[in-house]
């Protein structure tokens, strides 16, 4: 099998193809049908044909959205254990401070980088976008939803 490309800040984001080519279109399109229907032939049924695709639509992006949430939680869990970790003891009592973006955004640092990174991120408040950029030995995340 073949290695996974490297990653970095440039290619970091990721697409699902099944979601975000067909699914997403699909959906979308019926939902532009089911309107393009209403006004074409107004009656009970083509109103509901646009009040269902619209909770279809609602459904789909609330599903992506749960399980981005889900794993955001998990990288905050998993970053404050392992700052825990790797901070001096002097240097912990900040991982209460950083923000759910910064812990996020850390999560990409190296270990041997996080620790100047975390001091970066609280003395100068810096974003999830600013921390990634900052890191120059990037730690790979390939499970990301």
């Amino acid at each position: 099998m073949s290695q996974p490309k490297p990653q970095t800040f440039a290619n970091h984001t990721r697409f699902d193809p099944l979601y975000h080519f067909f699914t997403v279109p699909v959906f979308a399109i019926t939902w532009i049908v089911s309107i393009v229907m209403l006004v074409r032939h107004p009656c009970f049924l083509s109103a509901w044909g646009v009040v269902l695709a619209t909770a279809a639509m609602i459904a789909v992006f609330k599903l992506r959205i749960y399980a981005l949430r889900v794993q955001d939680r998990v990288i905050r869990l998993e970053e404050r254990l392992r700052l825990a970790t790797l901070l001096p003891e002097s240097r912990r009592p900040g991982i209460a401070r950083l923000t759910e973006d910064q812990l996020i955004g850390l999560r990409f640092a190296s270990d041997e980088e996080v620790a100047a990174l975390v001091q970066l991120a609280l003395t100068e408040n810096l974003s999830r976008a600013d921390i990634k950029k900052a890191i120059k030995n990037w730690r790979p995340d390939y499970w990301r939803v």
